[in-house]
């Protein structure tokens, strides 16, 4: 295929029928053995490839478990954003390697292994979806406009022509997993495939569960739950929370304007918490911006309002910053011999951004609470995890609309362990066979797996294979 730039970018369990195949495009992918960076052979099998799904193109990198992939379950991750790609969390997150990033001394950076991965026990399908993110792109003008219906909807397409492209993979458990922003897809996506109209023509899949990390659930839900953290945290005072709660009758989302008195109260707990980190409330918060410039003023002097000028580079040479780590990611991602590795279509993406802010995106869902609901009155697993420390979306809008599904309680809160400390606390639910956990990993942000790795594997771990936590 040629060069293709747009203007408006980013705005038989075995055997499958053969008329099926050749009703569809045929996936294009390849085995990856080296990736510039990495010292010697990969230790695992890498798969990229697109998969075309209506007028796009999506990228994907698939790992294949280095456990039993032939029993082992395999796993669809869709990474948050919308728009970041699924390399984040590959790296970053649940993937078996990562950027040497304490030994770097520039050029492209390196890689190492990395133990503690979800793919030493499940292969791993890390999708770059929506299109527009990652090296996923559209054909034509018109497909680079999607939408949370139109995500779920290619999500649910590629996993179908993935799965018809790789047969030997049909008899192994399938979950659908995903973070944060992809809370609102993974659901969606999840109940196409147990209502069965994805899987048809001789095509058969076992469905485990689904995963939701730190999840975007319902839009009111998740942003009411901000002012509660802030309070549960020590953010805001108690009378600043009690007068928001009497003022805004707990509601703090599109507020008429003409209730001065919440609005005012809102404005106060904006100001408290606007220099806080919200995927960690632990964190330094370095996002290297200067304020923004009134035209009737003109520039203003620092010592005006000092707390709107955020110092860049930090004065402190030891201050340490997470967006730091992401730097090597454009780096990498972006190498021309790194791309060629890849196998990535020359020219089809011009500049790979981690997350990509410039999406032509329609926020169409605004909840999913409805889709577990009805995924409840299933034979399913579903883990919900979190870290306590987020405030992007916090664990309290979690747990609220947890308890609106009405599930029966069978093992209450409790602590559970990892090398004999605490990681977190856990609950599980059960009704009618369906089961959900719902697991905090103490300490931990936005999203937790990226925080603490190895707990989070532990959780994944024992969550696949049915131990307690």
């Amino acid at each position: 295929m040629g060069k293709f730039t747009c203007s408006v970018y980013g705005k038989c369990l075995y055997r499958v029928l053969l008329l099926v195949v050749f009703m569809w495009r045929v996936a294009s992918q390849s085995i990856v053995e080296y990736l510039p960076g990495y010292p010697g052979k990969l230790p695992f099998k890498l798969e990229t490839g697109y998969i075309s799904v209506e007028d796009s193109e999506l990228f994907y990198y698939f790992i294949e478990s280095q456990g039993n992939p032939k029993e082992d379950p395999i796993l669809l991750w869709l990474t948050g954003g919308p728009g970041c790609s699924s390399f984040h969390c590959l790296i970053y997150q649940i993937g078996p390697m990562e950027f040497d990033i304490e030994n770097y001394a520039g050029g492209l950076p390196r890689l190492q292994p990395y133990e503690y991965a979800w793919t030493k026990t499940a292969s791993i399908i890390f999708l770059d979806s929506p299109v527009g993110t990652g090296f996923s792109y559209s054909t034509t003008a018109e497909g680079w406009y999607t939408s949370d219906s139109k995500s779920a909807s290619q999500a649910y397409q590629f996993l179908r022509k993935w799965m018809v492209a790789h047969p030997q993979y049909l008899a192994l458990q399938l979950i659908i997993g995903g973070d944060s922003y992809s809370g609102m897809i993974v659901p969606v996506v999840t109940k196409y495939v147990v209502d069965g109209k994805i899987f048809s023509a001789g095509i058969f899949v076992l469905i485990l569960g689904y995963i939701v990390g730190s999840p975007r659930t319902d839009s009111v839900i998740d942003e009411n739950s901000k002012i509660v953290f802030a309070y549960r945290m020590a953010l805001i005072s108690d009378e600043l929370y009690e007068a928001a709660k009497k003022s805004c009758k707990e509601n703090y989302v599109n507020v008429d304007p003409s209730n001065t008195k919440c609005t005012a109260t809102l404005e106060i707990i904006e100001r408290c918490v606007k220099d806080i980190y919200k995927n960690n409330i632990l964190e330094p918060k370095c996002v290297f911006a200067s304020p923004k410039m009134d035209p009737e003023v003109g520039h203003r002097s620092v010592l005006e309002k000092p707390a709107e000028f955020i110092l860049s580079p930090p004065r402190i040479p030891d201050l340490w910053c997470r967006n730091f780590n992401y730097a090597m990611s454009y780096w990498w991602s972006n190498d021309i011999q790194v791309q060629k590795a890849l196998n990535v279509r020359p020219g089809t993406v011009l500049d790979w951004k981690r997350c990509n802010k410039s999406l032509a995106y329609t926020k169409d869902v605004p909840s999913v609470v409805y889709v577990h609901k009805e995924l409840s009155k299933l034979g399913l697993e579903l883990l919900v995890e979190c870290g306590d420390r987020d405030m992007v979306v916090p664990y309290v809008g979690t747990v609220n609309w947890i308890t609106s599904l009405n599930l029966t309680v069978v093992n209450d809160w409790r602590s559970w362990l990892v090398d004999g400390q605490i990681a977190g606390y856990t609950k599980k639910y059960s009704e009618h066979g369906f089961r959900l956990t719902y697991t905090t990993i103490k300490g931990a942000g936005h999203p937790a797996q990226e925080y603490y790795r190895r707990e989070c594997y532990e959780m994944f771990n024992r969550w696949i294979h049915y131990y307690p936590m």
